[in-house]
């Protein structure tokens, strides 16, 4: 097969975290979800053990209780590190930090929460290889799930904040103890398509070559 590589680049360079661009008006059927998770589940996981598990939020007073954990576990940080960015002269941070914090104030208007969980839930004392082969499992599938919903009209932000409620999210969602949740991403279709690539260092910045 002849990818599009020009196509194949801009859907790699422009899928971006969308939190304002979220039209929160227009519904998202289940099928558009199960869709863009089916591709999702193509990615690879640790081992082959393809435990990555999928909690699909429509359910508005669970997208609302969900939203008031995600407030409480730390809304009002957006706004100091907003003000931190600026006064070090980081606008495109300062904008980051803006539209966290309006996603925060209308995280439950989102028409779905998709919530990335793992089966297996590391000891406290995990060495790093486990940690690594844990997330590993999931964060490529929810990658693909977002580069599925840019291609299609649809966009989302990874985001983690709940997890520091994650209990209470977990009692709410009926989790048993063995499923580890590893993000939330609201989904809506976006308001626009048209979305640019990021500012990022230069890469003989950040690129090292054979040692540090």
């Amino acid at each position: 097969m002849n990818f599009d590589l020009a196509m194949t680049d801009e859907l790699l360079a422009t899928t971006r975290a969308v939190r304002k661009g979220l039209d929160l008006d227009r519904p998202v059927p289940r099928e558009v979800i199960l869709e863009r998770l089916a591709l999702a589940v193509q990615a690879p996981t640790a081992t082959n053990s393809q435990t990555w598990r999928w909690i699909v939020v429509d359910d508005a007073g669970k997208r609302k209780a969900l939203a008031e954990l995600y407030r409480s576990a730390g809304g009002a940080y957006f706004a100091h590190a907003k003000d931190a960015a600026i006064k070090r002269g980081d606008a495109q941070t300062g904008r980051v930090y803006d539209s966290a914090t309006w996603l925060a104030e209308n995280l439950e208007k989102v028409p779905v929460f998709v919530i990335a969980c793992v089966e297996g839930r590391p000891p406290a004392d995990a060495p790093a290889l486990m940690l690594a082969s844990l997330y590993a499992s999931i964060y490529p599938a929810v990658w693909s799930f977002q580069l599925a919903l840019r291609a299609r009209g649809l966009g989302s932000t990874l985001t983690t904040l709940h997890l520091m409620r994650e209990q209470e999210a977990a009692r709410l969602l009926g989790l048993p103890d063995t499923v580890m949740q590893a993000a939330l991403l609201p989904v809506g279709y976006t308001r626009r398509s048209d979305f640019k690539r990021a500012a990022r260092p230069p890469l003989d910045t950040i690129t090292h070559w054979n040692g540090w």
